[in-house]
């Protein structure tokens, strides 16, 4: 039988780190030391360092926020796209800690995408909220919402940090009926880099969902961008679907 190779030397930090999460000894929400110190620690250069911690961010075990350092990562949020539960739902039934940001309310000229997935003419003006949500203190989602200006007249007089869902249903009588996913990798650059507290390019995941009402007719188009090693995707497949 042939001989286990050896663990490397990112691999031995990593089993370290993680022993140390899984005894209970570094937990959810704390701050790691410093890089340089972690190097010195385990006698190692950073850029080995970085290749444990990557790991380990992966798994979803830590984060790491631009200028700030290295973070113990709370369990990953469940999101279950066809049951349509709406964050704070979804943060509330998991027993997380969730917060809303209103960052920006304004009306901008609908991108040819916006006008095709909105079923809206060329030169549509609609309504773009932006908003930073937390979970447990940490930064997890950045959310554009575009909205059909004449399905929600004045809506930047309404408090934007609650649930859309819910503001969509008290003060419009609207409901959700249905809704459409796409799910996607994607970098962050911008404004979503910025709110999430990453370096450009950094690994996200884009989900972008147009929703629609009892009859059918589009309501508004949300593009959430998620950190990657915040949440965790369910899909459950309709039995007949199973079966074969």
């Amino acid at each position: 039988m042939p001989e286990s190779k050896p663990l490397s030397q990112a691999a031995r930090i990593r089993a370290a780190l993680l022993q140390q999460i899984d005894g209970g000894l570094l937990r959810p929400g704390g701050r790691l030391p410093s890089e340089r110190a972690l190097a010195e620690l385990f006698a190692t250069t950073r850029i080995t360092l970085k290749e444990a911690l990557g790991v380990l961010e992966a798994e979803g075990r830590v984060y790491r926020e631009e200028r700030r350092g290295w973070f113990l990562a709370f369990p990953r949020l469940e999101y279950a796209p066809l049951y349509g539960n709406h964050f704070q739902r979804m943060a509330d039934a998991q027993q997380r800690a969730a917060e809303t940001r209103l960052l920006s309310v304004e009306t901008v000229l609908a991108s040819p995408e916006l006008c095709r997935a909105l079923a809206v003419p060329p030169l549509s003006s609609l309504w773009k909220i932006c908003r930073q949500r937390s979970l447990d203190g940490r930064v997890a989602l950045y959310v554009e919402h575009f909205l059909r200006p004449e399905r929600f007249p004045d809506i930047q007089e309404l408090d934007l940090s609650q649930s859309l869902t819910g503001l969509y249903r008290r003060h419009y009588g609207i409901e959700y009926a249905a809704a459409a996913f796409d799910i996607l990798p994607a970098a962050a650059q911008g404004r979503v880099a910025q709110a999430l507290m990453l370096a450009e390019g950094s690994p996200v995941l884009l989900v972008r969902r147009v929703n629609r009402d009892a009859a059918g007719e589009t309501l508004d188009c949300d593009y959430e961008y998620w950190r990657h090693d915040a949440v965790r995707l369910r899909v459950d497949s309709p039995a007949a679907v199973a079966a074969n």
